[in-house]
C-alpha cells in the first residue's frame, strides 16, 4: 500500500505525496494527472529552489518511514505535449506545467532533458544507484517516456 502524507504551508493549503514500493501500484504520467485532479489538485508545479528543496525534505520523511530504502522517481507536473519539435534544440523550452503555471525554474539532472520520445517529467529518487555525471540521482529532474510507472 502507499503512504500519503499532507502538509501545507502557506501559499498552498496541502501538499499531497503519495509512494509505492510495491511496483504493481504505480501508474503513468496520465493516470497520476488523473488522480490528483479526482482529490481536487494538479501534480506538483515547483516554483522555486526554496519550494524544491520544501518537497525533498517532504520526501526524505516520507521514505524514511517505509520499510527499508527503495528506488522509485516521482511524477511532477512538467510536461511536453508538441512532440513535433522534440528534436530541436528549442526542446527544453516546450515543457510546461500540467496546471498552467508559468514558473521558469527548473532542476534538471545533468545532460537533462534528452527529449525525443521523452516528454513527461520525474523528480528522481533512486537512492541505491550508483552516482552518475551529475551526481546522485536524487532529487533532480529526468524527462521519462509518458507510459514508464512511477
Amino acid at each position: 500500500s502507499g503512504q500519503k502524507v499532507c502538509y501545507g504551508d502557506l501559499k498552498h493549503s496541502c501538499y499531497k505525496l503519495a509512494y509505492f514500493q510495491d511496483l504493481s501500484r504505480r501508474v503513468g504520467f496520465q493516470e497520476a494527472r488523473q488522480a490528483c485532479e479526482i482529490d481536487g489538485g494538479a501534480l506538483l508545479s515547483l516554483e522555486s529552489e526554496a519550494e524544491q528543496k520544501l518537497i525533498e525534505n517532504m520526501l526524505q520523511n516520507l521514505t524514511k518511514s517505509g520499510s527499508g530504502i527503495s528506488d522509485g522517481d516521482f511524477w511532477i507536473g512538467l510536461w511536453r505535449s508538441d512532440d513535433g519539435l522534440a528534436t530541436s534544440r528549442a526542446c527544453p523550452d516546450l515543457y510546461q506545467w500540467a496546471d498552467g503555471s508559468i514558473s521558469p525554474f527548473r532542476n534538471w539532472y545533468a545532460d537533462e532533458p534528452s527529449c525525443g520520445s521523452e516528454a513527461c517529467v520525474v523528480m528522481y529518487h533512486q537512492p541505491t544507484a550508483n552516482p552518475g555525471l551529475g551526481g546522485p540521482y536524487l532529487y533532480q529532474w529526468n524527462d521519462d517516456r509518458c507510459n514508464m510507472k512511477h
